[in-house]
């Protein structure tokens, strides 16, 4: 198997797990600032590592532009909306219907990008969606606040809206610098935010909460947001997009093994649609850029 092949397992475990390390990070940290310094520190974790390797901090003047729209879609409202999701919505759930953007990404590529749909992406489309239609059910029938599925699914719409956006204007320049200010651009975003809310910073944090904001930050913000601009750059958006199918997989594993969520039968059912969906994107040829 190919490196590039191993980057979409990657993001399903860097991802994945960061789902309960933010649920856990948020009993004591406000949402604003738990995305203020989770991206504004990734952010200058890359700038720090592009710095020591020689890499350029240069961002051409035609890119600001692209460069802005891409974080702020992308980064910024995805993430304030992920853990707005988390407030309202089990862990689990909020994992399964922020990953319609799989879903949204195959589907509008398709009617704006002119992204074909080959019969086993068809065949992912439907598993996802069987599976995701499963997992969000009791939420249609009043087993949940409505916010546990607006806010996700704002979340789904605004990484569709980021992803397509990118593929019609890509970003040139170093990799790594350009996903750093991306992370500025959203970290901005959630300063301003935390300023309007009024939040506060906590004096003290336990030990827990220092560990699930130390791999927030390095891991899934940091390392898992280059790697999926590095996907990005090297499939189409709807090849790209579908490999994200495993990340609510481990998500919901990663929130029964950390904080003790147990899904239903039907829950099981939804995880094994979306794991299958998952599974015929990672491991069959992507369809290129």
């Amino acid at each position: 198997m190919s490196p590039i092949r191993l980057i979409p397992v990657a993001l399903a475990l860097l991802w994945g797990f960061n789902w309960p390390a933010v649920k856990i990070a948020l009993a004591e940290v406000p949402p604003f600032a738990i995305r203020m310094v989770g991206l504004g520190a990734g952010a200058l974790l890359l700038l720090a590592v592009a710095a020591v390797f020689g890499r350029s901090l240069k961002v051409p003047r035609k890119d600001w532009r692209p460069l802005l729209v891409a974080g702020l879609l992308n980064i910024g409202v995805f993430n304030l909306a992920v853990v707005f999701a988390q407030l309202s919505t089990s862990t689990s759930r909020a994992a399964i219907l922020t990953f319609t953007m799989p879903l949204w990404s195959v589907l509008f590529a398709y009617l704006f990008l002119g992204e074909r749909i080959d019969a086993r992406k068809g065949v992912a489309l439907v598993l996802g969606t069987v599976g995701i239609g499963c997992l969000a059910a009791p939420l249609f029938q009043g087993q949940g606040a409505l916010a546990g599925l607006i806010f996700p699914l704002v979340a789904a719409l605004s990484w569709t809206a980021g992803t397509l956006y990118m593929k019609v204007h890509p970003i040139t320049g170093d990799r790594v610098s350009n996903t750093a200010y991306q992370l500025l651009v959203a970290a901005a975003l959630s300063g301003l935010c935390f300023l309007v809310a009024g939040e506060t910073l906590p004096a003290t944090l336990s030990g827990k909460v220092w560990l699930a904001l130390g791999y927030h930050v390095v891991f899934a913000t940091a390392m898992a947001y280059l790697l999926w601009f590095i996907l990005l750059n090297r499939f189409s958006a709807g090849s790209a997009a579908l490999t994200t199918l495993a990340i609510p997989v481990v998500g919901v594993l990663g929130a029964m093994a950390l904080i003790g969520e147990r899904p239903s039968l039907l829950d099981l059912a939804g995880f094994a649609a979306v794991l299958a969906a998952a599974s015929l994107t990672m491991f069959s040829r992507p369809e290129a850029a």
